[in-house]
């Protein structure tokens, strides 16, 4: 592994974009500490301690801490994420984008295009609603969190977070373009990873103050460790399905005769399930925690982390992106149409329609596996949060987010290295990259 990371020093463009990477990624941090004006950071910094665990302590992980000091990044990523959850949704519905969706590179852009408008539009939505609800909170002294409330504040704050997700989603972008891996997740990763260090020190904090005990921080040494190991164990794996090629003869060459395989993972959606279900659950529970009505302060209430309408709706909300998602870029139609062309048939399955409905039942199934893998996951840090007062997010939707971006980057690295004529990070082995 180590030879395989000296290597990469040997490809200046693989060097150049990770250089990139990792600058647009500090550009990043740097920004989630710069703070929106008006606002008493004491007071804020206060509030969020009281509201760990909570669902804006998780909105506040999403964002990599920027929320709780009211960075200019405090929205973070999460609007454009809603914004693609949504187009996608209409995509299904309205012909006009479905006939975009398939016009290639061309309607892809356009359709690109629509989501930053509704990244920007629900922007303007959520900061208007967190400025509305900052002049209704207090820290726990009763001190106000806004210095001055009024109009100016509530435009300034509208107009500062709506500029930081912008600039956030602008980012992702040329991440994606000039760096390596996915822009958007590894802004997402960054803002976990960054919570790492605080974590540690905190856990260590515990220990030294008799709060938490030696043998008690092992045991979840060793979870943490099992769990990654299955994380990694899934997202590795795949269902082949062998695929047998008829000997074709063209000019004075003969082509096919041999045997390969369909390989389908088992958590074709990866990570973005848990990510679109946070961001479905986090838009009105956020919008109903700053309004001061009893019956909205219920709703809020209920949609905590840990409480049982919520890991509930968690889990639904996971499973259906999972078949959603992976409906929406995984074709079988397409797929047994391309092997039909080039010949290609699945031993004991007539070729066309019946190989589609059987890929299709057999990604089906997968799929309904892979999703209750993933909400089986996502549901433990709130079962440790709630019932063993593990004093950090630990597990769960971060660890899946963390593990599954790191598999996707590495797998791209060693892509960039093997088609140079390099090893990769692992000379038995191959990193298995997500769709």
């Amino acid at each position: 592994m180590l030879e395989g990371l000296g290597n990469i020093s040997k490809v200046p463009e693989l060097t150049k974009r990770i250089l990139v990477t990792f600058l647009l990624l500090a550009v990043y941090r740097i920004g989630a500490h710069v703070p929106t004006p008006g606002i008493d950071a004491a007071a804020l910094a206060a509030f969020f301690e009281q509201a760990k665990g909570s669902l804006l302590g998780l909105f506040d992980m999403f964002a990599g801490g920027a929320l709780s000091n009211l960075s200019v990044f405090a929205l973070g990523i999460m609007p454009y994420i809603s914004a693609s959850i949504i187009l996608q949704l209409l995509t299904v519905a309205i012909p006009y984008l479905e006939k975009l969706s398939k016009e290639g590179e061309s309607g892809r852009r356009k359709i690109t295009q629509y989501t930053r408008y509704g990244t920007v539009l629900l922007s303007l939505i959520q900061g208007f609603g967190i400025a509305i609800g900052l002049e209704n909170m207090a820290g726990p002294t009763g001190a106000s969190i806004v210095i001055q409330t009024g109009w100016g504040f509530r435009l300034m704050t509208v107009i500062t977070l709506t500029a930081g997700t912008s600039f956030i989603m602008w980012l992702g972008e040329q991440m994606t373009e000039r760096g390596i891996g996915n822009g958007i997740s590894l802004i997402i990763f960054a803002g976990i990873v960054c919570r790492g260090p605080e974590a540690i020190i905190n856990t260590f904090r515990l220990l030294a103050s008799g709060e938490m005990g030696f043998f008690f921080i092992i045991i979840l040494i060793v979870m943490m460790i099992v769990v990654v190991g299955v994380i990694v164990f899934v997202e590795s794996g795949q269902r082949r399905i062998p695929v047998q090629y008829a000997k074709r003869v063209i000019g004075r060459k003969m082509y096919g005769g041999q045997t390969t395989h369909l390989p389908l993972k088992v958590n074709t959606a990866g990570v973005i399930p848990p990510i679109f279900a946070s961001s479905i659950i986090m838009f009105p529970a956020t919008i109903a925690n700053f309004i001061p009505h009893p019956w909205m302060k219920a709703v809020a209430e209920a949609m905590i982390p840990g409480r049982l309408f919520y890991e509930l709706l968690y889990v639904a909300f996971i499973i259906f992106f999972s078949y959603f998602y992976t409906a929406v870029t995984f074709n079988p139609v397409d797929m047994a149409d391309n092997m039909k062309k080039y010949g290609g048939y699945v031993p004991g399955i007539r070729p066309g329609k019946k190989t589609a409905d059987y890929i299709d039942e057999v990604m089906t199934k997968l799929t309904f596996w892979g999703a209750l893998y993933v909400s089986a996951v996502c549901v433990l840090p709130s079962i440790l949060i709630r019932y063993f007062n593990v004093p950090f997010y630990f597990g769960g939707t971060a660890l899946l987010i963390v593990v599954g971006v790191a598999l996707d980057t590495a797998g791209q690295i060693e892509t960039h290295l093997l088609t140079r004529q390099y090893e990769g990070f692992m000379k038995k082995g191959k990193i298995a990259r997500r769709r």
